[in-house]
Parts: C-alpha cells; sequence; structure tokens
C-alpha cells in the first residue's frame, strides 16, 4: 500500500529536518533524493564551513586523498537507470570522487573526475548514470582520490534520481505571479523622499523585537505539526504556532517588534543556561544591502520564507570561530567555557549573536525543499543567475541577558554551531515599500521608524 500524498510529504519534511536528506517526489514510483554533502553520518578528514553556492548553507571541505563521507538511508529508487549527480568546486582538480555503497571499498556506484572550476567557491554539477545499482535505501560512501596530494575538491550535495527536481514538485512554494506584481507595481510608484544631506550613507533600516514566546514548533520546517521541532523562541508575531501561514499573520495585529506594520515572524532555538531558558532581552531585525549598487533592491514578496545557519551542524567553536557567540560591551570576553566552545563575557558585557540571512531570490517561489534553495548570498557584490532578484539582507543581532561561566551554555539544537534563524515575512505592502525605497535604494541610514 502506497503512503498518501500528505504522508509523503510530512515524511520528506521530518526526513530532511533530521538528516539533511531532501526527498522530492513527484509520484510515489518516481523521486529525486537530494544528500547536502554536510549530513554525514560518519566521516575522516571532512570540514565544513560556509558555501557561496546558490542557496547557501554549508559545504564540505578539505578533502584529500583516502578522505571519505557516510550517508546513511540514501533512498537510491527502483532497478533502472539512476542518475547521480553532485555539485562541486575546486581550485586545482586532479582527482575523482567515488560513490560506493556499503563500505569505502563497496560496489562502485558513480564517479567525478574532478577538474578546477575557477576556484574553490565556483561551483559546478558534474553528473553521472549508474545503469545497474542496489534498490532501495543504500549506505552510500564518498570516497575521495586524488594521486597529486594535498586538498582537490569541495562538494556541497549529491542527488540520486532523476535530475533536479521541477519546481511543480514537493516543498516549492510558487509565488502568486498576480500578487507579486501588484506589489512591486505598487513599489515602483513610489516616489521617494529626499534624503537630507547629513543622513548616514548606509542603506539600512531595522525593527526592534523582544522575546514573545516559546514552542516546539517550527512552522517552516513543520508546518502543522505542533511539538515536532527542538523548543524555539519566538519573536514578532505573537500568533506563531506550527499552524501559522502567511494569512494567519497578517490576521494578527500584535507583534513583539516595533514598526507595528511588521507582522513578521521571527524565531531561533532556545538557549538554555544550567537547563534554564535564557531569552533573548532584545533583538535588533535589521534590513540592509551588501551590494555593490542597492539600487535595484526590491521588497520580500508576502509570505517568503528563509532560514540562516544550519541546525544539524554540530562542531567544535573555539576562540576565533567564524558565525560564533561573542561579548559585547566592557570588558568583553575574559574566558571560555570548560568545553572552549563559548565565551565567558566580563560583567559589563553581553553575550551576543549576529546571524546574516540570504539575500537574492529566485523570484519564483516563496520556499523550496531545502528552505534555502530559493534564495541564495549574494557573490561579487551582485545578484545574478538562478537567483537574480536582490531582496533586503536581513540579519539578527541577538542580545543575551548573561555573561555566562565556565558551564557554559546549550541551544535546543545542540551546540553552539548550530545556532540557526528562521524568518516567515508579513510586512504591510507600503510600509515595507517605503523603507526600501527610502532607505536602501537610496543608500540612507534609517531608524526604526524608517526616518532619516
Amino acid at each position: 500500500m502506497h503512503p498518501s500524498p500528505r504522508i509523503r510529504i510530512l515524511l520528506a519534511a521530518v526526513l530532511t529536518a533530521a538528516t539533511g536528506v531532501v526527498v522530492t517526489a513527484g509520484s510515489a514510483e518516481a523521486a529525486t533524493v537530494t544528500v547536502q554533502a554536510e549530513s554525514y553520518a560518519a566521516q575522516s578528514g571532512a570540514g565544513i564551513e560556509s558555501t557561496a553556492d546558490v542557496g547557501g548553507g554549508q559545504n564540505v571541505s578539505y578533502l584529500a586523498e583516502g578522505d571519505w563521507m557516510r550517508y546513511d538511508g540514501v533512498d537510491l529508487g527502483g532497478a533502472g537507470a539512476l542518475t547521480v549527480s553532485a555539485r562541486v568546486a575546486s581550485a586545482v582538480g586532479t582527482g575523482r570522487v567515488e560513490l560506493r555503497t556499503g563500505s569505502t571499498a563497496g560496489p562502485l556506484l558513480a564517479q567525478f573526475t574532478i577538474t578546477a572550476s575557477g576556484g574553490w567557491q565556483s561551483w559546478t554539477t558534474l553528473t553521472s548514470t549508474a545503469a545497474t545499482h542496489p534498490t532501495g535505501r543504500q549506505t552510500v560512501f564518498a570516497v575521495l582520490r586524488n594521486t597529486t596530494g594535498g586538498d582537490f575538491v569541495n562538494i556541497n550535495w549529491f542527488s540520486f534520481g532523476d535530475g533536479a527536481p521541477p519546481a511543480s514538485e514537493v516543498g516549492w512554494v510558487p509565488v502568486d505571479q498576480a500578487a507579486w506584481n501588484a506589489q512591486l507595481a505598487e513599489f515602483r510608484a513610489l516616489a521617494p523622499r529626499p534624503v537630507p544631506a547629513d543622513a548616514v550613507r548606509v542603506p539600512e533600516f531595522n525593527a526592534t523585537c523582544a522575546y514573545s514566546h516559546s514552542r516546539p514548533d517550527d512552522p517552516i520546517i513543520f508546518p502543522g505539526l505542533p511539538g515536532a521541532s527542538h523548543m524555539h523562541s519566538f519573536l514578532g508575531n505573537r500568533s506563531t504556532d506550527a499552524q501559522t501561514t502567511t494569512g494567519t499573520l497578517l490576521a494578527n495585529a500584535g507583534t513583539s517588534c516595533r514598526p507595528a506594520p511588521d507582522l513578521s515572524a521571527y524565531w531561533i532555538p532556545t538557549l538554555y543556561q544550567n537547563d534554564r531558558a535564557i531569552e533573548p532581552k532584545d533583538v535588533v531585525v535589521y534590513y540592509g544591502s551588501r551590494l555593490t549598487d542597492p539600487a535595484p533592491t526590491v521588497p520580500f514578496p508576502q509570505g517568503l520564507r528563509m532560514i540562516a545557519g544550519d541546525a544539524r551542524l554540530q562542531a567544535p567553536t573555539p576562540a576565533g570561530s567564524v558565525n560564533a557567540f561573542y561579548c559585547a560591551g566592557p570588558g568583553g570576553e575574559i574566558g571560555r567555557s570548560a568545553d572552549g566552545n563559548w565565551p565567558v563575557c566580563a560583567p559589563t558585557a553581553t553575550l551576543m549573536f549576529h546571524l546574516v540571512f540570504q539575500d537574492c531570490w529566485d523570484g519564483e517561489h516563496l520556499d523550496s525543499p531545502t528552505h534555502k534553495a530559493h534564495v541564495a548570498y549574494s557573490y561579487d557584490g551582485t545578484c545574478r543567475g538562478e537567483h537574480p532578484v536582490a531582496i533586503p539582507n536581513l540579519s539578527f543581532l541577538i542580545a543575551y541577558p548573561t555573561s555566562g561561566s565556565a558551564a557554559g551554555f546549550r541551544l535546543a539544537s545542540g551546540l553552539a554551531s548550530s545556532m540557526h534563524g528562521d524568518a516567515f515575512f508579513a510586512w504591510d505592502n507600503r510600509a515595507l515599500g517605503e523603507r526600501v525605497k527610502n532607505c536602501l535604494v537610496q543608500r540612507a541610514k534609517c531608524n526604526t521608524d524608517g526616518d532619516f
């Protein structure tokens, strides 16, 4: 008996969040499985870093001869030819990636010859076809082979099936083009306000948010499934729960953010100190631009969903780590926790985290199977390729009312490296449009009220 479409969708959502394996089903018989390279169950020699590839996220790096990663439960489907793809980047080339089943020396499923792509973040997709292969769920090993020595390739993801998933399949949420065109027309018709001569010429406006409530819900990863997530601390719209939609956000006027026209939902994993929840004392949600020329920036479409960071990333964060918690204020950091992963702040300083979201959009989808593939980080100061639409560069500046101690902290999602944030946008169209037109397009620093 085949599972119903609803059950298949829920299973795909659970699998994605838990393992990094994305099942994109067109029918019960045919599917494409995308495996994020960093979602390995075990590895030898692999490192993880942020990627400039489309969709952002992480990639596996520093790969050399004999290194390997293991992926459990990869569904290779039924009998018949299997298309296998790998998203890779290399500054040097001269090697290959072997995909083997069962063990590092098991039967060869596919292999990819690595040549120089132009840099460690210059990505290309390689494809191979397996005429025969094991069927159903298998353990797949990615084994690195190189005879010249040294690191030779970065890997973003593998896919197994019939190629890249078409936009009509599960997990891709198309934008309502008529509503988006109307929102764009309203935005383009706005006359910009003159910028005062003494204005700070930085493209920026903000919302100032307080903690609202906590729930083990995630309406992006687990829509309609209350209690399915780790604990989240919610900011902004006070109605946010597992049942949240664009409509429920716009219908609820209660928000913990200023300005009031921002009815968006924002959330982060709850921080714990000695099993006591430490909620943010304040969060500034910045909307800016990292583009060389911010003039093409347009507002977010209503209902756009975005995730920054990776809840699955469980890696040490010693002093000096990027994308880590830090201390701000007089005295700064005065030590580290016993495990080295958390700063200890002076009593006069504040524990902080700065989380930066993607700023380029594909112009077609409000969400995607990975919740990242429809957006990307700008590259070389521009939005181009599969994500040509420049949107405001969202970031959270999070302050916690604690200094920390040798005992450190934990996130509901695990180690400090698993810090992540979600945004589900629901702004009054005119209020958002005026801020984008006045502050970002004109490269002028504005306050919470949208004034210069």
